[in-house]
């Protein structure tokens, strides 16, 4: 069976992306460690839609958990069509403070994961000639980021990436995306136990931000910038000396 495989989807962007795809008439994979949060999603979804949906709980950050996870799908006779790789998570406070264990799971989460799981739905969408992949970063991506130094750069790796991915796959008919949000009314800054931070102030609405990845998806557009003022920021952040960024991001958080 087709499907589209969400990853990170028992709230927040990963949410919201379920539900619009469930709207197209998408089979979904939902990927989370929330399993009743899941199978919430899920029953919502099939009554609503008429849908196929079927839950994966699991961590994607441990060892072997993309493997498994593909294991599963192929037994289950699933052809993944489209990747949403939207898992992923940040802390706050300086580096040298953090648990070191905490900043490895980030990034075997919002990186290794990612990457993994890129890798393993690219063959079947090279022997179809179609296919797509939309990886979400950040605004982040475009800065270094004080008190969450490997946030941004787990982002950065996610935004190179995929562009580069995008160049080499166009031909074979594969839509690579990736998409860059900012500030988001979201889990995120509980999350990352960050909801006094002045990011928070500006956070955009969910919403908008599915509708530009998926736009972004569907026209192969290599990255894209939610919102204007991110967009001012994204862009301005490229030119800009790089000590300079680095005050704006400090003040930010």
């Amino acid at each position: 069976m087709d499907a589209t495989l969400i990853t990170g989807a028992s709230a927040g962007l990963g949410e919201i992306f379920a539900q619009k795809l469930a709207a197209q008439k998408h089979n979904l994979v939902l990927v989370a460690r929330r399993k009743d949060k899941l199978e919430e999603l899920a029953t919502e979804l099939r009554k609503t839609h008429g849908v196929e949906v079927v839950v994966m709980a699991g961590d994607l950050a441990t060892l072997g958990a993309v493997p498994k996870l593909m294991a599963q799908l192929a037994k289950a006779k699933f052809t993944i069509t489209t990747l949403i790789n939207n898992a992923g998570f940040g802390t706050l406070g300086p580096f040298a403070d953090s648990d070191i264990a905490k900043q490895q799971e980030m990034i075997d989460l919002n990186i290794s994961a990612l990457v993994q799981l890129c890798h393993a739905v690219l063959p079947d969408m090279k022997v179809r000639g179609a296919g797509g992949i939309l990886n979400v970063a950040s605004t982040a991506a475009f800065l270094a980021g004080p008190k969450m130094a490997t946030y941004y750069a787990s982002k950065a790796f996610v935004l190179s990436f995929s562009e580069a991915l995008h160049d080499e796959v166009k031909v074979l008919g594969i839509k690579v995306s990736c998409l860059c949000p900012g500030p988001t009314k979201t889990e995120f800054f509980k999350a990352a136990d960050a909801t006094h931070i002045n990011l928070t102030k500006i956070a955009g609405s969910p919403e908008a931000v599915v509708d530009d990845g998926l736009a972004a998806l569907a026209r192969n557009q290599a990255y894209v910038i939610s919102g204007w003022q991110n967009k001012i920021l994204g862009h301005a952040s490229r030119i800009s000396p790089r000590f300079i960024t680095r005050r704006i991001a400090r003040i930010l958080q």
